[in-house]
């Protein structure tokens, strides 16, 4: 049994991400640590507007059972950050329109309003290369991008954007102003 609270922050911070179009219908993943060996995640028919405990997989690292099958297909690259960052209490994938196709022209995000400035900072843009192989790749990469950078966001070039947090408030926030840094960088531009 998973703690009902959980749940709810888990149901309430994936909509609110789908309203603003940062997950699509079947895309984009979110998790939360519930033990040492283990979290949730949502699994691979969840439509993220909707998430309730039926939709949502319990895994535990050491026990490799017919529930992973059942896991988004991100599952991997939230396992290994689980694993690898200790502090990581909560994960997501997601893919904001702006900051993602930012990452397309761009090697890094430099915000130039206040909240982009003072609480993200400049944002790597991490290029993956080759793409055929990037699902396979990833989820030992970007552990390790986190272990050697003092950031809770990664933004992949083309790909989207990986976040981790203790808060899932937090790691929402986090997300929020970096898109809204990225449009707001996008529509200057035009002017």
């Amino acid at each position: 049994m998973v703690d009902k609270h959980l749940i709810e922050d888990i149901k309430h911070v994936s909509l609110s991400l789908f309203n603003k179009n940062f997950f699509g219908v079947y895309h984009g993943s979110i998790s939360a640590r519930v033990s040492t060996n283990s979290f949730i995640i949502n699994n691979k028919e969840t439509i993220l507007d909707e998430v309730t405990e039926a939709s949502l997989v319990k895994l535990d690292f050491h026990k490799r059972d017919y529930r992973w099958s059942m896991a988004n297909p991100d599952v991997y690259i939230h396992e290994h950050i689980y694993e690898n960052i200790p502090n990581a209490k909560y994960v997501s994938y997601t893919m904001p329109p702006y900051a993602t196709a930012y990452s397309l022209k761009h090697g890094k995000v430099s915000p130039q309003d206040y909240f982009g400035k003072t609480i993200l900072g400049e944002v790597i843009v991490y290029d993956p290369k080759n793409i055929d192989d990037w699902l396979e790749r990833a989820p030992y990469e970007i552990p390790q991008f986190f272990q050697k950078h003092d950031s809770h966001l990664l933004l992949i070039k083309g790909f989207g954007l990986i976040a981790y947090d203790r808060d899932i408030t937090e790691m929402a926030k986090k997300i929020s102003i970096l898109e809204n840094s990225c449009r707001l960088l996008a529509l200057s531009a035009n002017i």
